[in-house]
């Protein structure tokens, strides 16, 4: 996919609200060669997604020798409000003392006052390194299946009947 394609995919109004949720979907090949898919939080930088995890779990560990990953963020609770961004593309990792920043960021754009300054007491006490996995999109697509922006090949059968 061309740099202009991938800007106007990320760059839909559809796909930035997905973008700000804070949940995601990470695909990734464990160590077995099985692929993994796994919910996790992040944070998108406005050129990368960013996900935070432990140095010793397992998504960190197969990353570091297989960086090829995929996300889907999506939304809507009815066929007619589903929304999908996917996202393939490749990770980076770098340890980290304490917690990454983009995790407390992540933190500060769902809670505030007391509830905040716990969690960031909690993840500064239980944190003594962080991995940062720093996602480049390679590759991107956003689905609004309620407005008609489907995979091409559901397109194609609506399109026929």
């Amino acid at each position: 996919m061309d740099t202009q394609e991938l800007a106007r995919e990320l760059g839909h109004p559809g796909a930035q609200e997905l973008l700000s949720s804070a949940m995601a979907r990470l695909a990734y090949n464990g160590h077995d060669g099985f692929p993994r898919v796994i919910p996790v939080g992040f944070l998108w930088t406005g050129e990368r997604i960013v996900v935070s995890t432990a140095p010793t779990s397992p998504k960190a560990r197969a990353l570091a020798s297989r960086p090829q990953v995929a996300l889907a963020i999506d939304g809507g609770s009815t066929p007619e409000e589903a929304k999908a961004l996917l996202v393939r593309g490749l990770a980076t990792l770098e340890t980290v003392d304490g917690v990454t920043e983009e995790y407390l960021e992540s933190a500060r754009n769902s809670m505030e006052g007391e509830e905040l300054a716990e969690f960031e007491r909690t993840v500064e006490a239980t944190y003594p390194q962080m991995v940062r996995i720093s996602i480049e999109p390679l590759w991107a697509r956003f689905y609004d299946f309620g407005a008609g922006r489907l995979p091409a090949f559901l397109a194609d059968l609506v399109n026929r009947t």
